[in-house]
């Protein structure tokens, strides 16, 4: 039997908390998987825009929002400093489509990820002060951490708006505004906001400030389309305030209430707005959007979510698509650099107290580095960093290596990185980022001194946090093995990081399996009172795991909607297996 912990361990109904025993009368599944996920309260389930936390708590957003209400008024010419990510696409053009629409003289800059590297540096200044002159700076999504950019710029007389989300330890910079739920002196009930979760916020503060006044304005929830993708796509928790957002975003785009570029990229991708679920943005449409800024310019994504003309959202959804192919194909190569250095170093005596895979190359493609240190953890539940240079031309020891960490449950990649700048402060030399993920610079002469670094910070923690746990919603009622249930399940929530997707268990007959492309399993699988064979999928199974004399499974699944031909059928995603029974 497969390993698993269950998510919620009562059984019984009348367990459950007294305000969700009238929906368990309804789906006892339901109730359970709510109660899972903490929530007690139908209240906590609400999805009205009326829901949402008030602005007012956010620290900072009344200043931010009188300096921009005066910028618009006077013609002053603002710049929108973004990220070149997901979330930092969706804010810029979240601000450029609302300030323009408010009558703002508005233009945006991208930093080139390649050439800058990140946040509003006073080489960013110098770019915008040549190309744009402007009299405001209003970053999204970045800034929290950029005190000689607030500085070059305050030099020049520019005013400097700060939105972001980033974590910090540190004094906020000196800006005119700072708006950040994250930053030291904020209170806002929600932490979990995104870069456009954010800039939302202020839009909308700044909207109402403007309809009283009587003054040109826009109504900001129009543009929710964005705001969701920028959530899911940054893997912002998904917290009751997040769900609002999101759930919003996804209505809008089901009804074709969204920009064109969207509209587009889901046309590249064969995929139907109308069947659109929150995890496509984070799986069809973050990906094709982050190739951008990944392997080009991000400046191509943000005109992609800024064009009215539907021929150039589609030219310009045919270029993110061709860039994200080129992204698939480079990752692609780099994994199997990355799997073969891993099993190499598996052979090492050294190994084996290791609490973390920290790799670098010189050859290496600085775009891609955070999806295949995302692959290493998910393939070895292991805090994973991978570098590559800053600039493939320069890889000397003293030359500038870049890393992308991404972390498992109970290691904060951020504060462990913090802790080896504050042992060893010659060894870093710019970081910042979340819990889950994060950014680094070091010279390449200090990869192995912060390797030995790191896992002395990993080695201070608990043995248990790095044994993967497999958590379960048990098992399901045969009712629920229904094209019904699994579609009512997928519209039952906003479903995600934070508020994890439904996942359950159970044992099943096997009725007849067959092997695909020598690494996926297709299995007929057959449950107790259920009258008909059940279709289940595992995809990337291993081979050598598989005992081909299978009679009963341990299965741990999502529920599925296959379609093929125009027909839907319910399909069971396998996650885990075990082989129970054999003949």
């Amino acid at each position: 039997m497969l390993n698993l912990t269950p998510r919620y361990t009562s059984t019984r109904i009348d367990e459950l908390p007294a305000a969700l025993q009238l929906l368990a009368a309804q789906s006892p599944t339901l109730a359970r998987l709510y109660a899972g996920r903490g929530i007690t309260n139908p209240e906590q389930l609400e999805i009205s825009l009326s829901g949402l936390l008030p602005a007012e708590q956010l620290h900072g957003v009344t200043k931010a929002v009188d300096l921009l209400d005066a910028a618009i008024d006077k013609g002053q010419r603002i710049l929108i400093v973004g990220d070149f990510d997901c979330d930092g696409a969706t804010s810029t053009a979240l601000m450029m489509r609302v300030l323009t629409k408010m009558g703002a003289v508005v233009d945006f800059l991208v930093p080139d990820r390649f050439k800058y590297g990140y946040g509003l540096t006073p080489e960013i200044v110098e770019l915008g002060i040549e190309t744009y002159q402007p009299d405001m700076i209003v970053t999204v999504d970045n800034g929290i951490s950029s005190h000689e950019g607030v500085a070059r710029a305050q030099a020049d007389g520019i005013t400097v708006i700060i939105t972001d989300h980033h974590l910090t330890t540190k004094a906020t910079p000196p800006a005119e505004a700072v708006v950040n739920p994250n930053q030291l002196d904020c209170h806002f009930a929600s932490k979990a906001l995104v870069g456009v979760g954010v800039a939302f916020y202020v839009l909308g503060r700044l909207a109402k400030q403007r309809r009283t006044a009587g003054k040109s304005t826009v109504q900001v929830s129009q543009y929710l389309d964005l705001v969701a993708l920028g959530t899911i796509a940054d893997v912002g928790v998904l917290d009751k305030n997040n769900r609002i957002l999101v759930h919003h975003g996804l209505t809008a785009i089901r009804q074709g209430r969204c920009c064109m570029g969207i509209l587009a990229l889901l046309e590249q991708a064969g995929r139907d707005p109308k069947q659109l679920h929150a995890q496509d943005f984070g799986f069809v449409l973050g990906p094709r959007i982050n190739a951008a800024g990944r392997m080009d310019n991000m400046r191509i994504g943000i005109e992609c979510l800024l064009t009215e003309d539907w021929h150039t959202a589609q030219r310009l959804a045919q270029e993110l698509e061709q860039l994200n192919r080129t992204r698939r194909q480079v990752e692609g190569e780099m994994r199997a650099q990355a799997d073969n250095i891993v099993q190499t170093l598996a052979g090492t005596a050294s190994s084996t107290d290791k609490r973390s895979i920290i790799l670098y190359q010189d050859d290496w493609h600085q775009g891609v580095i955070g999806i295949v240190a995302g692959r290493l953890k998910e393939t070895h539940y292991l805090p994973s960093i991978v570098f590559a240079p800053a600039d493939k031309a320069c890889t000397g020891d003293d030359d500038a290596i870049k890393g992308s960490a991404r972390s498992i449950a109970g290691v904060h990649i951020r504060d462990a990185i913090e802790l080896v700048a504050e042992r060893y402060p010659d060894l870093i030399s710019h970081f910042g980022g979340h819990a889950m993920a994060a950014g680094l610079t070091i010279k390449r002469r200090h990869f192995d001194g912060f390797v030995a670094a790191f896992n002395e910070v990993m080695a201070e923690i608990d043995d248990e946090v790095f044994a993967e746990q497999k958590l379960t919603d048990g098992p399901l009622q045969a009712s629920d093995f229904s094209l019904w249930f699994a579609e009512h399940l997928a519209d039952a929530s906003i479903w995600g990081h934070g508020f994890a997707p439904p996942i359950f268990d159970g044992v099943f007959e096997v009725l007849s399996f067959k092997v695909l492309k020598d690494k996926h399993l297709k299995l007929s699988l057959r449950y107790p009172d259920v009258q008909y064979p059940i279709d289940a999928i595992y995809f990337n199974f291993d081979s050598a795991a598989w005992d081909y004399r299978a009679q009963q499974v341990h299965v741990l699944f999502e529920l599925d909607i296959n379609e093929w031909n125009g027909k839907q059928s319910l399909q069971l995603m396998i996650k885990d297996l075990a082989v129970v029974a054999a003949a």
